[in-house]
């Protein structure tokens, strides 16, 4: 997902012994680089990225929960794994600040 997205970031801090799950939406795809082949490794998430309301939602699109993540076996391979938390911290933080800037300059959306 943040292989295509430039905006988005990971939390990157050590990650725990919680695993990390992903909604229906998400299902079956790698977190690093999307592909839907081969999962290997299951991901581990830091205990912040799992405390309270955030417990068994997606990484990737914080939705409900459904099934176990797992990195890819190319991303194993390249230890793409080993660099931290992988959960998405900010979703869209350059859409939110183009509403900002909009709101600023006092443009309108024309519908």
């Amino acid at each position: 997902m943040a292989r295509h997205h430039r905006d988005l970031m990971f939390c990157r801090q050590l990650p725990g012994i919680a695993v990390g799950s992903l909604c229906e939406k998400c299902d079956g795809k790698c977190i690093i680089c999307d592909s839907l082949v081969q999962p290997e490794k299951p991901v581990h998430i830091c205990d912040e990225c799992n405390f309270g309301s955030h417990q068994g939602r997606c990484i990737v699109c914080n939705g409900k929960g459904v099934s176990d993540a797992h990195y890819c076996r190319e991303c194993t391979r390249l230890e793409k794994d080993r660099d931290g938390c992988p959960k998405i911290v900010n979703i869209g933080s350059a859409r939110a600040s183009l509403f900002y800037e909009r709101k600023k300059y006092g443009e309108r959306k024309d519908t």
